[in-house]
């Protein structure tokens, strides 16, 4: 008998039984919550010049092409995320998020 038949009739391996697979359902994501990332807003201002760059200081008021109501389109990390309008809250500035994506 050759020694790969004696190992298969001397075999007292255990019957293979499949386990059950256990999944979860967590998202990666959450896991890496301390991790920082660059939130930004975008304001089109049309025709803005170097000269313009240059003459901004202090006070300067800069008019884009947005109207006050328009959406404003949300970034993480150069990645659209979304879409808010500008909120005044007491005396500051802020944004209502109206979709994300």
């Amino acid at each position: 008998m050759s020694s790969a038949a004696q190992n298969l009739e001397g075999n007292q391996a255990k019957p293979f039984i499949a386990e059950p697979v256990v999944t979860t359902h967590e998202d990666p994501v959450d896991g890496l919550s301390w991790l920082l990332c660059q939130l930004t807003l975008e304001l089109p201002v049309p025709h803005f010049t170097i000269a313009d760059l240059l003459a901004l200081r202090e006070g300067s008021i800069v008019e884009t092409a947005s109207h006050h109501t328009s959406d404003v389109p949300l970034r993480v990390n150069k990645l659209l995320v979304g879409w808010t309008e500008f909120e005044a809250v007491g005396d500051r500035l802020a944004v209502r998020i109206t979709e994300q994506i």
